[in-house]
């Protein structure tokens, strides 16, 4: 596959990106091809950037396409729902992941088009988002220390891609 400067290449040893080397956390089940919701795992592929959403009340959007979280901002996931895997609002139903949060992890939230149609049982939200730690895994997401994170958002466009490799 060839590369352009402006893909976001993941592999286990971490996110290179416009020449620079970002350690990161992945899915606590690894990087799998056979993504199902719940397994933890981040699904190998060629995934696009197709959203950022961010606190405004904790910092300056990052780019001028980012979208503010506000309180009542949550995603579906809820395999079935007919919204499972996209941005909904409360009150909301079905399960869903609140998207404004008491702890930094969704600060700045880059949205991929993993299972954008949202086949049931594939796997929802998917995001880039803050780690909590160093090495500690996420549900299948891709996390940051905040200063990458930072730098990363305001180095991205839509539309790039994010290949996962094994």
């Amino acid at each position: 596959m060839i590369h352009s400067p402006a893909d976001l290449v993941l592999t286990r040893r971490g996110l290179r990106f416009m020449g620079r080397h970002l350690p990161c956390s992945i899915g606590k089940g690894g990087i799998r091809a056979d993504k199902r919701e719940g397994d933890g795992a981040t699904p190998v592929g060629a995934h696009r950037i197709t959203g950022m959403f961010y606190r405004p009340d904790r910092l300056a959007a990052p780019q001028p396409w980012a979208e503010p979280i506000r309180p009542g901002d949550l995603w579906s996931d809820e395999s079935g729902d007919p919204a499972y895997n996209s941005h909904v609002r409360a009150p909301y139903p079905a399960s869903h992941e609140a998207l404004r949060r008491a702890d930094p992890l969704y600060d700045i939230v880059l949205v991929t088009d993993w299972n954008e149609g949202g086949e049931p049982g594939k796997g929802s939200a998917i995001f880039l988002h803050q780690r909590r730690r160093a090495g500690y895994p996420t549900e299948g997401c891709v996390a940051f220390a905040r200063p990458d994170l930072i730098w990363l958002a305001r180095h991205v466009i839509p539309g790039a891609r994010l290949i996962v490799r094994r």
